[in-house]
């Protein structure tokens, strides 16, 4: 499950964290207010793809990622939404539309967006529809080394 690889990624490096659960919700903003969290503060992972490979754009559950803007941050000619057949075979052990933030666990090129790099906390999906971690933002980034990026 994804939920285990981010716990055991986490424990290897000594993070601290808090697993919450709660009924099933879907979308980033029903989740944030299910445990709580500002929405702002719920980091909502979208697969997309730049120049035809794949990557993780993260943002505030409050925004929405803009495409075109994206394109320009990179550098890229073409960022597309990617398919929902796409998201089994880059999260094989995850939900579809329950991605955890940790692109570098898949292989995957993470961009975040500087409104969620604001927040001291942030919670996100961990693979399931019914499970969120929260971390503090310092401990993602040193992580994951996201690039910082208009979105």
């Amino acid at each position: 499950m994804s939920m285990e690889r981010v716990t055991r990624f986490l424990d290897e490096n000594g993070v601290k964290y808090v697993i919450l659960q709660h009924s099933p919700a879907y979308t980033a903003q029903e989740i944030a207010e299910a445990v709580h969290v500002p929405g702002r503060h719920f980091a909502k992972s979208v697969l997309v793809t730049i120049d035809g490979r794949f990557a993780l754009a993260v943002l505030p559950a409050t925004d929405r990622v803009d495409l075109r803007r994206l394109a320009q941050s990179v550098g890229a000619q073409a960022v597309e939404l990617a398919e929902e057949a796409d998201f089994r075979r880059c999260f094989p052990d995850g939900e579809p539309g329950a991605m955890p933030p940790f692109g570098n666990l898949f292989d995957l090129e993470v961009f975040v967006s500087p409104h969620l790099a604001e927040a001291d906390m942030i919670a996100f999906n961990a693979g399931s529809h019914r499970e969120v971690m929260q971390l503090s933002y310092s401990a993602f980034d040193r992580l994951v080394k996201p690039a910082e990026v208009a979105m």
